[in-house]
């Protein structure tokens, strides 16, 4: 029998008090699909960061191929064969795609041919990428693809993949894993991180399970059921979501026509956008990401004010022209996909970043009243169950999906009167998922305005009341979410809509 790929035996580390991984033991064996499975801060970001030499352990040993090794940096780990993609991504921004890939592959590699290999690649893979495209003008979806083509491109031994899926319909989900099965097939072991648990049943060989830091169990998760790995993972089933039929009030959120060309040479044209959003319901977009859902939910939300003031509408004012700061005071909050950076500042405080729409906490002549901030803060926190070290901590901080709860909890804790709403729980656990959509139902059910564009189709065919589909830049008539099936929105994600009649109403 060959030696493991991977073993780890007694990995401990620590940050101060809190303890990230206790004493975990882990082996993947040469082509195995193995899950890391464990709620949000559970520890997995950290153990992933010690297996490719981002962090170092405190405590305990690693052996390669039944080798003792000790690997100092992630290029020692990429040496080795170890690839890896992060949850929160390394890129530069003002770089090109082509040119960030480049950066982390062999010197003797030109930029032609680096950019030759990921359009191979992203072919081969069903990922869409433009070789010469700026990071800066990608969605955050577009950005994890470049993740995953650069970490493909280096052939690796090991390849770690961080919520993978994220960014992918259904079919492309499909054609992933049979590439998978027969990368893994060649001998390339996998480390695969997801919170889809059906994902894992289907796809995985082997699953380790972590809670608080420790491994609290190991499982074939083929002879598991989605139940069963909830309960290993947070110690109980998600609770399920309940609906009641909507109670439609006044219409909130009107988009008529709008049209913008394209704001870079690399941005998505909107073509004739038509959409209704009333008070009482969650109308929802789907679509692959980069077909317009960056453009059109910044022409909402006022990060965007170029459209004609009558083109966007709340409550019947016209605010195509207003910004964001102006469109909030009216009631509209949103929460962007991308969490540090736009969500967030990384480097500042849970509290001082409350600040970003909570303005109520400033007194008179702009003086801070830091004991209601930090009350507004600590309410959120612990609502939402976010684990941190309080309001104090900076928000890079924090994991993936506790920065998430973080930033869902501070726009509903407003009390909006219009919520837009970009991948609300990307990255997150079953149970903090379930807790951000039964929130996001109590507020449709307070009469809310709720608009969600998620490329998750499981999601959006449990929230919401009618959806569109985005392609291309052109929406979709809405349908409503009963009739909706994944072949129908799968078709129709490529642009293959019935046209409404002429004068038909948005809704």
């Amino acid at each position: 029998m060959p030696a493991p790929r991977l073993q780890l035996e007694h990995i401990t580390k620590r940050y101060g008090a809190v303890v990230a991984n206790d004493d975990v033991a882990l082996t993947v064996e040469p082509g195995e699909i193995h899950a890391v499975l464990g709620e949000n801060g559970a520890g997995k970001s950290t153990l992933m960061k010690v297996i490719y030499g981002a962090v170092r352990p405190d405590a305990g040993t690693f052996r390669w191929d039944g080798e003792p090794v000790s690997i100092r940096s992630p290029h020692e780990a990429r040496a080795l064969g170890i690839a890896m993609v992060f949850q929160h991504f390394s890129l530069f921004d003002t770089l090109t795609v082509a040119e960030n890939v480049w950066l982390g592959l062999d010197r003797g590699a030109t930029l032609p041919a680096v950019a030759a290999g990921i359009r191979g690649k992203a072919a081969e893979y069903g990922l869409e990428l433009e070789p010469d495209r700026p990071v800066h003008v990608l969605s955050v979806g577009e950005r994890q693809r470049v993740e995953i083509v650069r970490a493909l491109l280096a052939e690796p031994k090991l390849l770690i993949l961080d919520e993978p899926t994220s960014v992918l319909t259904p079919q492309a989900v499909e054609k992933l894993f049979a590439t998978l099965r027969k990368l893994a097939a060649t001998g390339c072991s996998i480390l695969y991180i997801s919170h889809k648990l059906d994902e894992i049943r289907v796809l995985c060989h082997a699953c380790t399970v972590l809670r608080a830091g420790r491994v609290t169990g190991r499982c074939d998760p083929a002879q598991e059921t989605t139940a069963s790995l909830s309960r290993m993972m947070i110690g109980a089933e998600p609770p399920k979501l309940v609906r009641r039929a909507p109670r439609i009030g006044e219409l909130a959120l009107r988009v008529r026509d709008l049209s913008l060309p394209r704001i870079d040479r690399f941005a998505v044209p909107l073509d004739r956008i038509s959409l209704e959003v009333r008070g009482g319901e969650i109308v929802g977009i789907a679509g692959v990401s980069g077909n317009g859902q960056q453009e059109l939910l910044a022409a909402l939300s006022g990060e965007d004010p170029r459209a004609a003031p009558d083109a966007v509408q709340l409550f019947g004012n016209p605010i195509g022209r207003m910004g964001a700061g102006h469109r909030r005071r009216l009631g509209l909050h949103y929460v962007p996909e991308e969490r540090l950076g736009r969500g967030t500042v990384p480097t500042l405080s849970l509290a001082n970043n409350m600040l970003l729409t909570r303005r109520e906490s400033l007194r008179r002549l702009g003086w801070i009243d830091r004991r209601a901030l930090r009350a507004q803060t600590l309410g959120v926190i612990d609502r939402y169950r976010v684990r941190s070290s309080g309001p104090g901590a900076v928000a890079r901080s924090l994991s993936g999906g506790n920065l998430q709860k973080y930033i869902v909890g501070r726009e509903l804790d407003a009390v909006p009167r219009v919520l837009l709403v970009a991948q609300p729980t990307w990255g997150v656990d079953v149970g903090a998922a379930a807790q951000i959509r039964a929130e996001l139902v109590a507020l449709r059910d307070a009469g809310c305005a709720v608009l969600v564009v998620s490329e998750e189709l499981d999601e959006l065919f449990a929230m919401t009341d009618r959806l569109h589909v985005i392609a291309k830049g052109r929406l979709s008539p809405s349908l409503p979410t009963e009739e909706a099936t994944v072949e129908r929105i799968g078709e129709w994600m490529s642009g293959l809509w019935p046209e409404p009649a002429a004068g038909a109403e948005a809704r």
